[in-house]
């Protein structure tokens, strides 16, 4: 048993230090259906209703619907792009129903007026 297992390994040990460019479980591009947004390249696995399955999707542009950072990992609108901030107002509620929306800002911008 414990050649067969060595062998198993010494036949596995190529595939998994492959770097693959795309998996089936992490690393999905935009479109691809996933269960987390760790999952996506792009950081968010977004739905568009509770029927829905979720999608990975891009992540929120300036001035476009956003949602905070999520402990579920799925949301109805994506965060905002690195360097942006979600203006949204949190609650308890909405903490916990994902719907706490606001918008991405740059916060440069409040110091350059």
């Amino acid at each position: 048993l414990p050649a067969c297992l060595l062998l198993g390994l010494l036949l596995l040990a190529p595939a998994l230090s492959a770097r693959q460019e795309r998996g089936l479980v992490l690393n999905l591009d935009i479109g691809e259906l996933c269960l987390q947004s760790a999952q996506c390249k792009s950081g968010c696995c977004h739905r568009a209703n509770g029927l829905s399955l979720p999608r990975c999707f891009p992540k929120a542009a300036e001035s476009q619907e956003c949602s905070p950072k999520s402990i579920y990992g799925i949301y109805y609108k994506c965060p905002c792009e690195r360097g942006l901030t979600c203006d949204a107002d949190k609650t308890i509620v909405g903490s916990i129903t994902n719907s706490d929306f606001g918008v991405c800002k740059d916060p440069g911008d409040s110091y350059r007026r």
